[in-house]
């Protein structure tokens, strides 16, 4: 078990959400190509780290039985429950139709955020429970787009008629539940077990299921979306990279 270094990146994670809301809540102009790249490099890089490292860990530690594969599949549904069930719809990135999102919306969707940002935080201790390694890999999948996730929050809050200070509170929020996340599996360890699958569920739905088709829809029928591909690949030269500077 490789817990100490877990709540430090869980730290990080969230001071990125806080970055993206501060920015957007006091500069509420962001290049959306600049926001395109990031989720595309992002969802890349999330779909190789769920197939090539968090699923197979999974089904190692937990067992390769379909009890392992259906905690993969709830952590899927979960969000997809939260997103479409209970939670009115949001892009990841600015918000900008503010005609169709009451406070009510805006505060429902800022807690399905804080869903997300709660597996985050979960799914990076749950890795560091197996090794560093993985651990790295996850916080690094998180880390890319937890600034989207903090422009997000804030601008939803700022299109739904919020003040800015009550838009950058609400990335901090979402900061702050990425931290009792990790903490949650710190604090209850022999869950760890069934966390990393479930988390994977989790991280393929925001991967597929939210990032993918944000980098589809848009003029930019190319380069965008060729730029998932260069998330596989950041990802392959990410862990080559730490193959030689970490011992598992």
């Amino acid at each position: 078990m490789h817990w100490s270094p877990a709540i430090l990146y869980a730290l990080v994670a969230a001071i990125a959400n806080i970055i993206g809301g501060l920015f957007i809540s006091t500069k509420p102009v962001l290049n959306p190509k600049i926001l395109k790249y990031l989720i595309a490099s992002g969802a890349g890089f999330m779909l190789a780290a769920v197939f090539l490292h968090i699923l197979p860990a999974s089904l190692e530690i937990a067992g390769n039985n379909s009890r392992t594969l259906m905690l993969v599949l709830g952590g899927y549904l979960l969000i997809q429950f939260c997103e479409h069930t209970i939670v009115s719809h949001f892009h990841f990135g600015e918000e900008t139709h503010s005609h169709l999102l009451s406070t009510n919306s805006a505060f429902t969707a800022v807690g399905g955020l804080a869903i997300h940002t709660f597996f985050d935080g979960i799914s990076i201790a749950a890795g560091f429970a197996v090794d560093v390694k993985l651990g790295v890999l996850i916080f690094i999948a998180m880390i890319i787009h937890k600034l989207p996730e903090g422009f997000t929050v804030a601008s939803i809050m700022l299109a739904a008629g919020q003040s800015r200070k009550t838009a950058f509170l609400a990335s901090v929020f979402i900061g702050l539940v990425t931290l009792i996340g990790t903490l949650f599996i710190l604090l209850f360890k022999e869950v760890a077990i069934y966390a990393l699958p479930l988390s994977a569920g989790v991280t393929l739905y925001v991967a597929a299921s939210d990032l993918i088709p944000e980098v589809n829809n848009g003029s930019e029928r190319t380069v965008i979306p060729l730029v998932v591909f260069g998330g596989v690949i950041l990802y392959y030269i990410t862990e080559t990279l730490l193959d030689f500077l970490i011992v598992s």
